[in-house]
């Protein structure tokens, strides 16, 4: 299906009222998640020994990723709330 509605001033499409926001960060920290899984069977199904190494260090680097992309969405959530009650300080 395509997008018929048009874009914001961002260039970013519009979302049809009752749709819920995903936080790109969360959807990233999933990603990073599912990668780490992913990289944790590579290196179960590994034979050779290096190459069992390698994707355990991989998964070991999307994990921490995840990590930090969580701490980040938490971070800016904390921010925007107190903009929010900056705002609503000012009227």
């Amino acid at each position: 299906m395509i997008d018929t509605r048009a874009p914001d001033s961002s260039g970013a499409r519009a979302l049809s009222p009752g749709t819920p926001r995903r936080h790109p960060t969360n959807t990233t920290a999933l990603f990073y998640r599912d990668r780490a899984r992913q990289a944790e069977a590579d290196a179960d199904s590994a034979t050779l020994d290096n190459v069992r190494s390698r994707w355990l260090r991989a998964a070991k680097a999307w994990d921490e990723m995840a990590t930090r992309a969580e701490k980040t969405a938490e971070r800016r959530s904390v921010n925007e709330e107190a903009k929010a009650l900056a705002g609503e300080d000012d009227d």
